[in-house]
């Protein structure tokens, strides 16, 4: 994901924003005592993922999912695979990993939530149900020219959403976030609905860090700089999720969307080296041995 990626990273306040005062009082309504963890990457495919793979390797998501426990897959975004290609995958992974799909460009980006979308919904939904209880949360992401004029149009979209299934909604464009009135109407539709906030850390686009949880999962898009400054902003995010931890949130995932390369340790490794140590966690390192050389 390059949404938001600068040239200079070390002259952009990377500070994570305090949470929204709405943020506790949202996670204390039903707390839980325990929390799961889903934490990956945007896609299990090779090209992105320089030197993961070990040699010989044939099945990639095979292998993906036995060192992760998630991936976002972003590839549902740009076309809307059959029932039997979600089958396949549901039956290559194993039972503890989940999926979180991105709902299909033409849905948010062609038909803009507009009254005509549902069919598209439909099937979209017909062939992710397919994963069963791997299915994690579809998330929607709307474009940056999607404005608040058309608050409409998510209105409907929302409430007619099946509330069985999981769903995470991002917004880009500023005035979701730069008018109180706005916002706090989008958040009270989406809380109203049992819909995640999604939150985008990205180093070019800080005027929508919300900060402003609508339940009690937590989706996190974090974009990397591929810049020293990536493990404090990690080491920020492991305590910010500590802190939602003891209040009792149900659900974290954390989709880290960084450039791999070979010769250098992949942030998830430490993100989740860092989780597991302050967090009491024990969740897998993947490709362990490999990547301790690295760091």
């Amino acid at each position: 994901m390059k949404f938001g990626k600068v040239e200079h990273p070390e002259l952009v306040d990377l500070t994570l924003p305090e949470d929204h005062p709405s943020t506790k009082e949202i996670l204390l309504v039903d707390p839980s005592e325990t929390t799961q963890f889903f934490i990956g990457c945007p896609s299990w495919n090779k090209a992105s993922l320089k030197g993961f793979y070990p040699r010989g390797i044939k099945d990639e998501l095979e292998y993906y999912s036995r060192q992760f426990n998630a991936v976002e897959l972003n590839a549902t975004f740009y076309r809307i695979f059959p029932p039997e290609q979600f089958e396949k995958w549901y039956h290559k992974t194993p039972q503890d990993f989940s999926f979180f799909p991105k709902l299909n460009q033409e849905i948010s980006h062609w038909k803009r939530l507009n009254e005509d979308v549902a069919p598209v919904v439909y099937n979209f939904l017909y062939s992710a149900i397919n994963l069963k209880e791997k299915l994690g949360c579809i998330f929607l992401q709307m474009p940056e020219n999607f404005a608040p004029k058309d608050f409409d149009r998510v209105v409907n979209f929302m409430k007619s959403w099946p509330k069985e299934i999981p769903l995470a909604a991002e917004f880009r464009h500023t005035a979701w976030f730069s008018d109180d009135s706005i916002s706090e109407d989008l958040y009270q539709l989406l809380e109203a609905n049992n819909i995640s906030n999604v939150i985008v850390d990205s180093p070019g686009r800080r005027d929508i860090m919300h900060m402003r949880l609508t339940n009690s999962r937590v989706f996190v898009r974090y974009v990397a700089t591929n810049h020293q400054s990536d493990f404090k902003r990690l080491d920020e995010w492991v305590e910010r999720l500590a802190l939602w931890k003891s209040y009792g949130i149900h659900h974290v995932n954390f989709f880290i969307h960084e450039d791999v390369q070979k010769d250098k340790p992949m942030l998830s490794n430490y993100f989740i080296e860092q989780l597991n140590s302050e967090l009491g966690m024990n969740l897998k390192i993947p490709n362990a041995e490999q990547q301790q050389k690295l760091f």
